[in-house]
């Protein structure tokens, strides 16, 4: 006997078709980012963009902010993978009511909107809060390199610049007398010359040249600026500017290197060798691995952005942590010196650790006073210290932000839409950690 089956009747049509909340399950998580961006979040000032009756109506912006917090908390950051997800994803479809924009759409939506949509941030991290799961009884602050939107090989060292410049002035010029010299030759025969434009293989040339004399004269500005040393965040009792009237100016190293395609990005050493990218920074809560304070600097260096972090803290929450934690690259006097007068129990590594021990590499050969300090209380606490909390607060947050949810290179290009985009991310990630607690 045939075993029956359950028919598949691929061209029947419903005579009333379910909703998409009925095909989603009850308690799915784009049920709750959908009703969480209708009810709780203040979207004003991205409905205040929208002014003029003229036109096709748009989208709804509130049904674009859900489509894009949604698509970020499930890894999908490019555009035209969050309009594909809208045709074919029936979750992405309970989100947006099955409506489909396209990825020009959402990438305009996006870039427009990037400000706005960064300060969300703020209101999510308010729910947490209300949800009982930031406590700031210890914080864990971290740095992690993420790869800007743009390639290692668009840079350029000065002095490459320096020697690029001339030759390519030189090769420009050549080819302009060649061309006066050929059109001299014509009107002795012919007349007036036509007047044709220049060959684009002539025009490539001169417009690299101008990025390139553009990129110098941007180095030679960062180098004429003056910068306060690392060991200390704190201004200098003086007060005196560093560089006085009629001074000469600096030029910057032959090393210093500029990109074509995101100036704003540096070269910095990663996990997995060099990388064209940005120092993404993250203070986190203990209690539920909630960021409380975040930021994206073009600086390989933690050290100046401990004091900047702490200070993020207190304007988001209103109030300081208890205790913070963080590694080696944070540890200086000045900001040893910072926590202690800001009355905050600081344990920031004073060196390497070396594996299954509990000895420590220095930094410097000449440690100050407030680092020995530190490194005596780290030793005495052993393993019972509380910088031991470190390891399992911050850094499994970059583990699920990078590894789990793939967010591995900005999708925008420059230092304000990064630190947006940066900022829209721990949005995500904090939305998610709210929809777990429920």
């Amino acid at each position: 006997m045939a075993k029956t089956f359950r028919p598949w009747a691929v061209e029947q049509r419903w005579l009333l078709p379910p909703s998409v909340q009925e095909i989603v399950p009850e308690g799915h998580l784009a049920h709750f980012v959908r009703e969480l961006v209708r009810e709780e979040l203040d979207l004003s000032e991205i409905f205040d963009e929208y002014e003029e009756e003229r036109g096709f109506p748009p989208f709804h912006p509130g049904m674009m902010t859900a489509l894009l917090l949604y698509a970020y908390c499930h890894g999908l950051y490019s555009s035209r993978r969050i309009a594909s997800a809208c045709v074919e994803r029936v979750d992405f479809m309970a989100v947006t009511a099955r409506q489909k924009p396209d990825f020009r759409t959402v990438n305009k939506f996006r870039k427009r909107h990037l400000k706005a949509l960064g300060r969300l941030f703020g209101q999510v991290l308010e729910l947490c809060h209300r949800a009982g799961m930031v406590s700031l009884g210890h914080v864990a602050l971290d740095g992690t390199k993420i790869k800007a939107n743009a390639s290692k090989r668009k840079a350029m060292s000065y002095g490459r610049m320096k020697e690029t410049e001339p030759k390519l002035a030189q090769e420009v010029q050549s080819w302009f007398d060649k061309a006066k010299a050929a059109d001299d030759a014509e009107d002795a025969r012919h007349g007036e010359a036509t007047g044709e434009e220049l060959p684009d293989w002539v025009v490539d040339k001169e417009r690299r040249r101008t990025k390139i004399r553009e990129a110098m004269v941007a180095l030679e500005a960062e180098a004429d600026k003056p910068t306060e040393p690392d060991d200390d965040p704190e201004p200098p009792p003086s007060g005196k500017p560093e560089f006085e009237k009629g001074q000469v100016k600096h030029e910057p190293k032959d090393k210093a290197q500029r990109n074509f395609t995101d100036p704003d990005s540096k070269i910095m050493k990663g996990p997995d060798g060099f990388l064209q990218g940005y120092n993404c920074q993250a203070a986190v809560d203990g209690d539920s691995q909630v960021i409380v304070a975040h930021d994206v600097v073009a600086t390989p260096a933690d050290t100046p952005q401990l004091i900047g972090m702490v200070d993020k803290i207190k304007r988001n929450m209103g109030r300081q942590p208890r205790e913070i934690s963080a590694d080696a690259g944070y540890c200086s006097e000045g900001n040893l010196r910072a926590l202690r007068r800001r009355r905050l129990r600081g344990y920031v590594a004073t060196g390497r650790q070396h594996h299954g021990t509990d000895k420590t590499r220095r930094r410097k050969p000449n440690q100050g006073p407030l680092t020995r300090a530190m490194r005596t209380k780290l030793k005495r606490g052993g393993r019972r210290s509380r910088y031991r909390l470190r390891k399992q607060i911050v850094e499994p947050v970059f583990g699920q932000i990078k590894h789990a949810r793939g967010f591995r290179a900005f999708q925008l290009r420059g230092r304000v839409h990064v630190t947006g985009e940066w900022a829209f991310v721990c949005t995500a990630h904090n939305l998610l950690k709210l929809a777990a607690a429920r």
